[in-house]
């Protein structure tokens, strides 16, 4: 069962900081804002309901949408911002998005095209998250980009699926990008050269982008399905098990439940503390040993064993083989990527 559609907590920072940018000081809404934790997905429809507050206050833009996606930073994107901003080009930077996206959405929503001498991230019109949602997230896509490739101005077009809106609105929209905006278009897009993918990002740094694919993979694999709680279970566990500290009680304590509370909520789930432990390590050491840049030695502390020896016995447990043989079956039967230069268009976007 797919997960319902939300957005990422950080949008609620997002939202925040653009309230504070304009000291609006909006107490009903900032109430709201601040009941939610950053770390805890947004449903869409509550995401939508403070976008709506949002446009209702005094504004100093005609279209509110726009400046609020202005202001997006990469800590408003998590770790897929920080991977992109350390990605080695922008058709790196491109691929992370289309891989984690479901970071983000909670599904995965993206496809990327060459049409032409374009690349055209399109989003299907039943995807659609409303206008003021589509707005921000447009216009927080294209600011990142502008971000990462500073020289760079405006993309080639922009389209959204919702009707125009009056002549001053369309004109704001016209002014914020700066290209053709198309609206009532089949599909939510953005559209921008070819040539941009083999633009080298200012940021990039290969040592940060692994650990990050690492973390961004990991959490990928620990989105559980439509259950919050299973969600912010897993994800403090991805973040504690490198460090070595994921008892019950600190896991507890991270979620604001008391550990009886935590032991009740696994019993009901048909779980124990010992066997959620191990199916996590389980699933990630799986998804770590597919990644050949990685010693058998860093997998065991990525996944909280204090040496290597530790981790061999917990997978031979688990699969009744070792981490290494498993290895060299995953590689018996990988398929060789396919090699491509620095202006050649990525294999995912043809």
């Amino acid at each position: 069962m797919a997960m319902p559609m939300r957005v990422t907590g950080g949008w609620i920072q997002l939202l925040t900081d653009w309230l504070d940018l304009y000291q609006f000081p909006a107490p009903d809404l900032r109430l709201l804002l601040d009941s939610r934790r950053q770390d805890e997905a947004v449903p869409l429809a509550l995401w939508q309901q403070l976008l709506e507050r949002a446009s209702m206050l005094p504004a100093t833009a005609v279209v509110p949408a726009l400046e609020i996606g202005a202001q997006v930073r990469p800590r408003h994107v998590g770790v897929l911002g920080y991977l992109s901003l350390a990605s080695h080009t922008l058709g790196e930077a491109l691929l992370v998005y289309q891989r984690y996206e479901q970071l983000f959405y909670g599904q995965q929503l993206v496809r990327v095209r060459v049409q032409g001498e374009l690349v055209v991230l399109c989003w299907d019109a039943d995807a659609s998250t409303g206008a003021s949602a589509d707005t921000v997230a447009i216009a927080a896509l294209v600011s990142f980009l502008r971000r990462l490739l500073p020289e760079v101005s405006a993309v080639a077009r922009v389209g959204f699926v919702f009707p125009a809106p009056d002549a001053r609105s369309r004109a704001a929209y016209d002014a914020f990008f700066g290209c053709e905006v198309v609206f009532d278009a089949a599909a939510t897009e953005v559209a921008l050269p070819v040539s941009w993918l083999a633009c080298r990002l200012p940021h990039s740094d290969p040592d940060v982008r692994e650990q990050l694919d690492q973390q961004a993979r990991a959490l990928l694999l620990a989105l559980p399905g439509a259950d919050a709680f299973d969600c912010a279970l897993q994800r403090a566990l991805v973040r504690r098990l490198p460090e070595g500290e994921v008892g019950l009680e600190l896991v507890a304590e991270e979620l604001c439940l008391s550990a009886r509370t935590l032991q009740r909520r696994l019993q009901q789930r048909g779980l124990t503390w010992r066997s959620l432990l191990d199916r996590t390590r389980q699933r990630l050491a799986e998804a770590y040993l597919a990644d050949s840049t990685l010693q058998l030695g860093e997998v065991a502390l990525l996944l909280g064993f204090s040496e290597q020896s530790a981790l061999n016995r917990a997978f031979r447990r688990w699969t009744e083989t070792t981490p290494a043989r498993w290895r060299r079956g995953l590689r018996a039967t990988a398929v060789p990527p396919s090699a491509g230069g620095d202006g050649a268009v990525p294999e995912a976007f043809r």
